[in-house]
């Protein structure tokens, strides 16, 4: 009797225990659809007729809402001003999906990131590996500060950057560092 008691009263304080790196802890329900929303505006293609200069123009901004769905906050966290995020987002015409760490700083009162930067992309897989290589590189990320090299040249956790394409936080945009 004494075991089983002591088995609930385990399982019970394992439940209760609060996820660490969840964005719930920081922001309510419509706060991370704005900041997810944000997000997706920087990480995903152009909405139809948008350019990198017009994307953020009020017009577009449903395109880049209507694809909420299609996306989620895996881990978060907030350490020095710095925004820590490790997103989960669909691959075009495919059932794989794709991780996204990066970081960004907020505007003051505001869900707008700025110095934004994708730091890694993960290859297409399915989502449970994406989850399972992606955390252990959030992790990584947190810790230190950054992902040693060491990680990032481990292809089958990290497809970008490498030596074919780079961030380019100027524009936003994976480019080729070879011009």
């Amino acid at each position: 009797m004494y075991k089983i008691i002591l088995l609930i009263v385990t399982l019970f304080l394992i439940s209760c225990k609060s996820e660490p790196n969840k964005i719930s802890k920081y922001y309510s329900d419509s706060e991370r659809d704005s900041l997810l929303t944000n997000i997706i505006t920087y990480v995903y293609g152009k909405a139809p007729g948008a350019t990198d200069s017009t994307k953020w123009e009020p017009q577009f901004r449903t395109y880049y809402r209507n694809s909420l769905p299609s996306f989620h906050i895996e881990k978060y966290a907030i350490e020095n001003n710095w925004h820590y995020y490790f997103l989960i987002r669909p691959v075009g015409g495919s059932d794989k999906r794709r991780g996204v760490i990066g970081k960004f700083k907020l505007k003051e009162k505001s869900l707008m990131p700025y110095d934004f930067e994708e730091i890694v992309c993960t290859p297409h897989l399915n989502e449970e590996v994406v989850k399972d290589r992606g955390s252990f590189l959030f992790e990584l990320l947190i810790k230190k500060g950054e992902i040693e090299e060491k990680y990032m040249n481990m292809r089958q956790y990290v497809e970008w950057p490498d030596k074919t394409l780079a961030y380019n936080k100027k524009s936003n945009n994976w480019e080729s560092p070879i011009k």
